[in-house]
């Protein structure tokens, strides 16, 4: 099973996608996911350019030797770029061994510890009442699980709330959020903390009101918040019983969620910008969080992530995968895969991709009561369509950047 070829492709079906195509000798097509959004052609040209040669000959069985070949070989360790390089060769080789089995990929991982994953959606809206709408068009999708944003008075624009109701995606009537905007500059946003945390309470419980104790909701502060403003945060939605408060406070500073533990019982979720296991020991050693959040796609692939997971279980910590358009079907699939074998499995995000997307990737995985459940193909279950991506060349996207008031480059 030597590895033949390696080919990068960048293709923009709706958003920016790096998807990477490892081929054996005989023919066996191995897919994975290497989009790191508004920064994507970083990470092409680090696998296309560094990656890529080193993997031709190579026996495309020794996933773990080649894992450890390309994170320990390249001296210059973690980081996204790196790490979602590292995602794509794991991912695509993990197709590739599944496929040679003949089986789908989560019966390589141990088989099926549950029916199917369950999800969370989406919901948001400028004010109140667009929100109830929101909730209502993902409850009648078939959503048991919704995250709830929306726009905070006398901000003009807000993480997670969507600004486009013209293109219908999966029959919702709403354009699912996407923050990377097609521009030569990123898009300059105004940040108020004080006025985030008062109005926040008062949408949860406008929501718990109108929806009742049931529905499973959940919250992204996106490390916006100092540590104490995490716990306030916490300690004033606990009335509505969140199933989480995901990234109250910047990833980095891990020993700031032990302020956050001590004032609130809100359960807490972050990591979607962590890389590696190494970056989770302290969070997961001192039990300061409740799910670990990051994504196949940026964390050194099914390997990676597994071994995340894994020690996560140790301390009774869950899965929560990062899952938006910003994975690909990819990537998304290998999540399923993943989620629907490991016993730790707590929620997987899941957007809606947009039509133009899915033909492009094919997926096979399936939405139903709730949740998402990989197809029985062997493999990841993906059948790209190469020619259809190349219609759909790459443009400049970035992400926005975020200001206070005075001018003070904040956290987006």
């Amino acid at each position: 099973m030597r590895i033949d070829g390696a080919e990068v492709i960048v293709t923009s079906p709706g958003r920016n996608f790096v998807t990477l195509k490892i081929t054996t000798a005989d023919g066996v097509v191995g897919w994975g996911d290497a989009t790191l959004n508004g920064r994507e052609l970083s990470v092409a040209s680090y696998l296309r350019d560094h990656v890529a040669p080193l993997l031709i000959g190579r026996d495309a069985h020794r996933i773990e030797d080649t894992w450890q070949y390309l994170y320990r070989g390249g001296y210059w360790r973690r980081g996204p770029v790196t790490m979602a390089a590292i995602a794509a060769v794991d991912t695509a080789l993990w197709d590739i061994k599944a496929k040679v089995a003949g089986l789908p990929l989560y019966q390589l991982l141990g088989g099926a510890s549950r029916d199917r994953c369950l999800v969370y959606g989406h919901a948001s809206g400028r004010g109140i009442p667009e929100l109830s709408d929101s909730i209502r068009e993902h409850l009648e999708l078939g959503f048991r699980a919704i995250r709830v944003q929306t726009g905070v008075p006398g901000l003009d624009s807000v993480y997670g709330v969507a600004s486009s109701s013209a293109a219908s995606v999966g029959g919702s009537g709403r354009y699912d959020y996407e923050p990377a905007r097609r521009a030569a500059l990123p898009a300059e946003e105004s940040w108020d903390t004080r006025a985030y945390l008062r109005h926040v309470p008062s949408v949860f419980e406008a929501v718990r009101n109108e929806f009742g104790p049931e529905l499973i909701l959940l919250h992204d502060a996106h490390h916006r918040l100092t540590p104490i403003q995490a716990a306030r945060l916490g300690k004033s939605l606990e009335p509505y019983d969140l199933f989480w408060l995901e990234d109250v406070t910047p990833a980095e500073n891990p020993e700031a969620l032990r302020l956050v533990r001590e004032h609130t019982t809100t359960p807490l979720a972050i990591g979607e910008v962590f890389n590696t296991v190494w970056d989770y020991q302290t969070l997961i050693r001192e039990q300061l969080i409740d799910y670990v959040r990051s994504p196949v796609t940026h964390a050194g692939g099914i390997t990676g992530v597994r071994r995340i997971i894994d020690y996560a279980a140790m301390y009774q910590v869950k899965s929560g995968m990062h899952g938006p358009t910003d994975v690909s079907p990819v990537g998304l699939a290998a999540a399923v895969h993943l989620g629907l074998a490991v016993h730790n499995f707590g929620i997987q995000e899941y957007m809606l991709h947009s039509p133009e997307t899915m033909a492009v990737f094919g997926p096979t995985f399936e939405f139903a009561e709730g949740g998402l459940r990989p197809g029985e193909d062997p493999g990841l279950g993906i059948h790209f369509d190469e020619d259809l991506a190349a219609k759909y060349p790459y443009e400049p996207a970035y992400l926005p950047t975020n200001r206070l008031s005075d001018g003070t480059v904040h956290d987006w």
